[in-house]
């Protein structure tokens, strides 16, 4: 009986030092996926689930790879980013790679898109425009918890007038009423807005685009499926290769068109 209880023990031992990767691999029994639910056409909520090319995206890389999955509406932006901090969801499709997010997301080396950032402005109110300068001294609206990468986001907060709205329409509806004299959002997200309001010939998206950033396929440090970030970003890399990806963005931009409805609560 001893030696069955110091065999029993030296088993245990193995379990407890080897188990916790194998546990860790085990625990990612569906991916949980969310987004923006504002951010058309790239991604966005209808009212049922969640629509657009970020969205189907990560559908075909995890449905290639075998991966089970939940694409899951948990609210606005905000609230994506908190829970995908603490580890409450897996994947954000898709958003850009900034030093506040790298403290809680894990990022494949191949993005899944590209997503220009355009300052809008009313059509009669065009003012002067060829660099980030001329922004200063205006007032500028942005939508909360938006992030644009590539120096901008420091440039915004030291030396522009910027106020957080808590979506584009908001920020279109302040341009419209001269509370703000332009709107820093991303190009697609912006024309989507403004074909959804009929407003395209109100509004005007200046050249040229503050920057051009990749958009990634994110996991969560502290969720459970950070281990399949290796899998995801080789099969992203293959469906770029091949054109798929591309052919999914395109398809996505007329679903918006063809049905531009958008629920964000």
């Amino acid at each position: 009986m001893q030696k069955l209880r110091n065999w029993l023990s030296v088993l245990l031992a193995v379990l407890l030092t080897w188990g916790g990767p194998l546990v860790a691999h085990a625990a990612c029994q569906r991916l949980v996926v969310t987004a923006d639910p504002a951010y058309p056409p790239l991604h966005w909520y209808d009212g049922q689930t969640l629509q657009g090319a970020s969205i189907e995206i990560a559908k075909r890389v995890l449905d290639d790879l075998k991966i089970p999955y939940e694409i899951r509406f948990v609210g606005p932006f905000p609230r994506v980013l908190l829970l995908a901090r603490h580890g409450d969801i897996d994947m954000v499709a898709t958003l850009k790679q900034t030093p506040e997010r790298d403290a809680f997301l894990l990022y494949p080396q191949t993005p899944a898109l590209s997503n220009p950032v355009s300052v809008f402005t009313t059509a009669s109110n065009a003012f002067p425009f060829r660099e980030w300068s001329d922004l200063e001294g205006k007032r500028g609206g942005i939508t909360r918890g938006n992030k644009f990468a590539g120096n901008l986001d420091s440039y915004i907060e030291e030396k522009l007038a910027i106020e957080e709205a808590n979506s584009p329409e908001n920020n279109f509806d302040k341009l419209a009423l001269g509370r703000i004299d332009y709107f820093i959002t991303g190009y697609y997200t912006g024309m989507a807005i403004l074909l959804m309001r009929g407003d395209e010939a109100r509004f005007t998206a200046r050249q040229p685009h503050l920057v051009d950033t990749p958009n990634y396929l994110a996991l969560a440090k502290e969720g459970n499926c950070r281990d399949k970030l290796e899998l995801i970003d080789a099969r992203l890399a293959a469906l770029k290769k091949a054109g798929v990806i591309d052919d999914i963005i395109r398809k996505s931009f007329q679903t918006w068109k063809n049905r531009p409805v958008m629920v964000d609560r």
